[in-house]
């Protein structure tokens, strides 16, 4: 039967027909006075030679001697009911057997091993996990997979762990799947990702004898809302102007120049103009750029963002030359407070980056997750309380 995916599902309920895979060995269809032939798929048994055959001939008849002798009490012990929903794989002088049942199994002593399979469908929940979509934003995803056994041989012979193997491969499959989308394609397409998903595990498990039926995707909760998208040269203008004015014009236009401002722009004007740089030397400004850029801040603190965020931050910031220089907004109180040097109390986080990016952070050219994620931002302290410095980039607009 095809499913809304196109996958064909194996017959369930039939279990007297399901597929046997190369593994077994000493079934009714072999003869019993020839040695075995090994099976080609891998993993499995070396073929016997003669002497190896005989031996395990005479081992076998002197158990089964041994199983007519003491029979009336042995036969509590030889004999198994396997019911039909079972399978029953027995191991021979460690040698894998076709699978016995439904029905009563009669196992020689001390020589056979044996192990029940389960071929009724099973399930298991993949545990929430924090994931980060193609824009940007963190959600916890769980998913419920439904899964039966149809060949019980595989089951045995190439997995230890089915279930915990099983589980690894659906939370692999579903983080792959979900890195490559935005949040609105998965809140409004989870039937169509649980349908991929269950292609590409069942790619994975059918070599395992499993098949799984059913994907279910559960999005437990959105942690972060998706980033904007990145708005290089469409930036605010007074921010846009100000950026130009600590960066003498850093970040123009590809085209040579800035812009034109729009009508409500900022025009930042030196009253005072610069000498004209001696030979050899090029142009210094009078104070850092991370200095500049921060003490722009704040016209832009306000009560309302201390309120939302309420805590305070010190930036080690890398500068070009090779030196650290350390600053510190503070939004616990008042209005806030941003400048250079430490704070006055203990910080809740500590942030480390290069000049650079804190630079592309306050000019929305790059966001505080994707700064975290790419390795650029460092953070010592509790990371949801760094991820709030997103509300004082939003404040910027």
């Amino acid at each position: 039967m095809l499913g809304r995916s196109g996958y064909r599902a194996l017959p369930l309920g039939d279990f007297d027909r399901f597929q046997q895979s190369s593994f077994g060995f000493l079934g009714s269809q072999k003869g019993c006075l020839s040695p075995e032939r090994g099976g080609v798929g891998p993993g499995a048994d070396a073929p016997q030679s003669w002497p190896s055959y005989l031996c395990h001939g005479l081992i076998s008849f002197l158990g089964f001697l041994l199983l007519l002798i003491t029979f009336p009490v042995s036969g509590w012990f030889a004999l198994k009911i396997v019911p039909t929903y079972e399978r029953m794989i027995v191991f021979r002088l460690g040698r894998i057997r076709t699978p016995q049942g439904p029905g009563m199994i009669l196992l020689l002593p001390f020589i056979d091993s044996f192990q029940r399979v389960d071929l009724r469908t099973r399930a298991f929940n993949v545990p929430p996990c924090k994931l980060a979509s193609k824009d940007g934003a963190v959600l916890s995803v769980g998913a419920d997979v439904q899964f039966r056994i149809w060949d019980p041989v595989l089951s045995v012979m190439t997995v230890k762990d089915l279930n915990t193997a099983t589980r690894m491969t659906a939370q692999n499959a579903m983080t792959k799947a979900l890195l490559k989308r935005p949040l609105r394609e998965i809140q409004m397409e989870k039937l169509k990702i649980s349908d991929q998903l269950l292609l590409e595990i069942n790619d994975v498990t059918r070599a395992w004898g499993l098949e799984v039926d059913r994907v279910e995707l559960a999005v437990e909760a959105v942690l972060q809302p998706p980033q904007d998208s990145p708005a290089g040269p469409s930036l605010d203008s007074t921010l846009q102007q100000l950026a130009l004015h600590f960066l003498g014009g850093g970040l123009s236009s590809g085209a040579g120049g800035a812009p034109p401002p729009g009508p409500d722009a900022v025009e930042m004007v030196s009253e005072v103009e610069p000498p004209a740089p001696p030979g050899g030397s090029g142009p210094s400004l009078k104070q850092p750029v991370a200095e500049g850029l921060l003490t722009a801040l704040q016209p832009f603190l306000s009560e309302a963002l201390v309120g939302q965020i309420g805590a305070c931050y010190q930036l080690n910031v890398l500068l070009p030359s090779g030196a650290q220089s350390t600053y510190f907004l503070d939004l616990t109180t008042g209005h806030g407070r941003v400048g250079h040097g430490v704070p006055d109390g203990i910080p809740d986080v500590v942030v480390e980056m290069a000049e650079a990016d804190l630079r592309a952070l306050l000019c929305r050219e790059l966001r505080p997750l994707g700064a975290y994620m790419s390795g650029r931002l460092k953070v010592k302290g509790d990371l949801a309380v760094a991820m709030k410095l997103e509300a004082v980039l939003r404040a910027l607009k």
